[in-house]
């Protein structure tokens, strides 16, 4: 199967969990590439937010200790960076803040952008997959550069146990190329 249909598959696979949500920018009206791979989610499951990404990874992280599954998709590495203090103070810490009474589990999706077509420079294609991980030793960073990799990946993610939020990191460039 090709890269962009395992996204797919994947994110239909996330939507059947009853606990799962989607939320972030595009998620239910068109705006990136990543908004056709949710074409089989139920609509009721996609809470579509403007461009503000420490209110949505804060979201997303009173989502987790709610209950529920987030998967909260930020269409580039590059828009993670807004968010950043969420990310390293808030969800990668909250386990030890709290003394292992917390445990946030989310999915949160991104991606390298994608070069061709068309360049967006470098304010769309960063890559800071090695940097996060040593900003958050608590969190799991995958990057899913093959596309037998994808499935085990979200399923991973769906059904750890562990309480541990994972970040995948799916290329731009591989939706229409893999």
């Amino acid at each position: 199967m090709k890269y962009f249909d395992n996204l797919r598959k994947s994110m239909t696979l996330l939507g059947s969990h009853r606990k799962t949500i989607f939320i972030g920018q595009a998620v239910e009206y068109e705006g990136t590439a990543m908004t056709k791979t949710l074409a089989h989610v139920n609509k009721r499951k996609l809470l579509e937010l403007p461009v503000a990404e420490e209110m949505q990874m804060g979201i997303t992280l009173g989502l987790a200790l709610d209950g529920f599954i987030p998967i909260s998709i930020f269409p580039r590495w590059n828009f993670i960076m807004c968010a950043m203090n969420q990310l390293v103070n808030h969800l990668d810490k909250i386990s030890s803040m709290s003394n292992n009474k917390f445990k946030a589990k989310m999915i949160i999706r991104t991606s390298i952008g994608s070069k061709r077509p068309l360049d967006p420079h470098c304010q769309h294609v960063g890559d800071f997959t090695e940097v996060v991980k040593k900003m958050c030793p608590n969190l799991e960073v995958l990057r899913l550069n093959e596309p037998k990799i994808i499935i085990p990946s979200y399923k991973k993610a769906l059904n750890r146990k562990d309480g541990k939020s994972t970040i995948l990191v799916e290329y731009g460039d591989y939706y229409n190329e893999k």
